[in-house]
């Protein structure tokens, strides 16, 4: 898969992600609007609802208190009326029509009267506080709104708040203010104005929830929360998806790298084979024995190189599928050290490099498999080898730790950036050098230290900066645990 069609599907995927996103952004905000509608709707009515059973219970009342006190039937009060020069039709207010007879006009004329006196008391006379309390209580509850609220009845006379939460407001001789004590309340955007009938409304009634926004997000809390956790799955798998086509794309590069890296160790070796095998073929070799044993060393020397690479690439898929065992012994990591050094300094020699130890550790015995740890010291000495461009210049320490004993293999080589780092102990990972092979090898080397000192329970740490070296740090405990 190339980069361009990589980018291609990401871009995809992204685009895709963003409209789900956005999608479940836009029906929540939908959903959030239309409950807060919805509440707002149903505490107007049940204001509104509120307001006209105070305006009729006040009428009716005043009406019943007004029958009472009436000392004379309709016809004695009409035919009062009509000797005080009140006795023609058309003398009486007649709004409703003509067709009005003369007890309506009667009727109406005494509404009138009570509209009148009742519009001569103030506001918090009108209002009953245990009735105003139920009506609203019954109202809130019937549409299903199950929240602590408060209420308050306003006066416009006053400029201030004269009922508030079943008491009265006390007036003070003090300057009033426009809330009267009660800003959430005069705040509110739910009100309405109380006593319509009158001219002017003498004001109105109001009610604050101080839970309003829990209330509107209460029936879509579910619903938002499921779909905060599925756009999270979602991101996740988004994220996985890119991180596995970009882990398949390093493996395609690092399987694409050592398929040529194998074809260039394994091609001089056997071209070296053939030639020393043909040479030996040849009359003018065949009479000279010390030649032929000069191409058979030859021959037995390439095929264990060649057989070298085949066990290392084997050992490596051995120990990926965890199908190898250590064969634990104490012994002397001085001595194997000092053993690999010896078998290794001829190779820095020809390159005109040094190869010095530095062994401080007082308690170099350790229990682990002596054979292991020497190839990872191996190879650690050829990668510093390898990757220092002329004269090598190797030191490998030891000291003892809390932990047990650190061995520290350091060069002068070219270094390894920041990036690389993070995937130096990835199987088959190698810089890439474009078709230059100059630096041997499949890529194993590291990610086989790092599974032996894995299997060891120790610990590896590199430190680098390109051009100025690198030093790699194992750290061995003393006693392997099962």
């Amino acid at each position: 898969m190339n980069a361009q069609r990589i980018r291609l599907i990401i871009g995809l995927m992204t685009l895709a992600l963003v409209g789900i996103i956005y999608l479940q952004v836009y029906w929540i905000g939908w959903n959030i609007r239309l409950n807060e509608e919805q509440f707002d709707k149903n505490v107007f009515a049940a204001l509104n609802r509120v307001a006209d059973k105070l305006q009729n219970i006040e009428t009716v009342s005043e009406l019943e208190m007004m029958d009472k006190s009436r000392s004379a039937s309709a016809a004695q009060r009409a035919a009062q009326l009509s000797g005080n020069g009140y006795a023609g039709r058309d003398s009486l207010p007649n709004p409703i029509g003509e067709s009005q007879s003369f007890e309506d006009n009667v009727t109406r004329w005494e509404y009138m009267k009570v509209m009148q006196s009742l519009d001569e008391k103030s506001l918090a006379e009108r209002i009953q506080l245990d009735l105003l309390a139920q009506s609203i209580r019954e109202e809130i509850e019937s549409r299903g709104i199950q929240s602590d609220y408060q209420y308050g009845i306003y006066s416009k006379d006053r400029n201030s708040y004269v009922i508030v939460n079943d008491h009265y407001v006390v007036e003070d001789s003090g300057p009033q203010i426009s809330h009267g004590g009660a800003p959430t309340l005069f705040n509110s955007p739910y009100k309405v104005a109380l006593f319509t009938q009158s001219l002017e409304s003498p004001g109105y009634l109001s009610l604050y929830f101080p839970n309003r926004t829990r209330l509107v997000l209460g029936s879509v809390i579910g619903t938002l929360v499921l779909s905060v956790i599925f756009t999270g799955i979602i991101l996740f798998c988004f994220w996985y998806t890119i991180q596995v086509i970009y882990r398949q794309k390093q493996l395609s590069e690092m399987k694409n790298d050592f398929i040529n890296n194998m074809t260039h160790e394994f091609k001089t070796p056997i071209a070296t084979i053939s030639l020393a095998a043909d040479s030996i073929g040849s009359p003018m070799i065949m009479s000279h024995p010390e030649k032929i044993k000069r191409f058979v060393d030859i021959i037995r020397q390439e095929n264990r190189r060649m057989n070298s690479q085949v066990e290392r690439v084997l050992q490596m898929a051995l120990i990926d599928k965890k199908d190898f065992q250590l064969s634990i012994g104490e012994f002397n990591l001085h001595e194997v050290i000092q053993q690999a050094v010896d078998n290794f300094s001829l190779q820095v020699e020809k390159r005109e490099g040094t190869l010095q130890t530095d062994l401080k550790a007082e308690k170099p015995v350790i229990e682990g498999d002596a054979t292991h740890i020497a190839s990872i010291i191996h190879n650690l000495l050829d990668n510093a080898n390898k990757y220092s461009p002329e004269k090598p210049e190797i030191t490998i320490s030891t000291r003892d730790v809390a932990m047990g004993v650190e061995i520290t293999v350091a060069d002068k080589g070219m270094g390894i950036s920041k990036e690389v780092r993070k995937h130096i102990f990835d199987k088959f990972y190698r810089v890439h050098t474009g078709n230059i092979h100059d630096v041997k090898g499949f890529g194993l080397g590291l990610s086989y230290v790092k599974a032996i000192v894995t299997a060891h329970r120790g610990l590896i740490d590199v430190v680098s900066e390109p051009g100025k070296g690198s030093s790699f740090s194992l750290t061995f405990p003393r006693r392997v645990e099962g």
